[in-house]
């Protein structure tokens, strides 16, 4: 009949949009989960040049800290202060 054929066509446009719907959902998830990957990831980039970044101005600093370390060293082995020979050099 014409009312039951209408009504199933009612009934699959219905499931239809439900499906649609559905899919529109998972579309916009699966959207702002990439889009959450993605700025996780440049996160990550960012992270590991600043350790980078870190790193280098670490072995910088050690590098100076030993040359200034020998450069302390030279100076208190030429000064006589820091000569502990004898007590008579030592002023009062």
């Amino acid at each position: 009949s014409w009312k039951a054929e209408r009504a199933h066509t009612t009934m699959m446009n219905a499931d239809m949009d439900a499906v649609e719907a559905e899919n529109q959902v998972e579309l916009e998830e699966k959207t702002r989960l990439i889009n959450q990957v993605l700025e996780l990831q440049h996160t990550l980039e960012d992270l590991s040049a600043r350790v980078d970044a870190v790193k280098e101005e670490n072995l910088k600093l050690k590098s100076e800290n030993q040359v200034l370390g020998q450069y302390i060293e030279n100076l208190m082995s030429a000064s006589s202060v820091f000569q502990t020979t004898d007590t008579k050099s030592k002023r009062k």
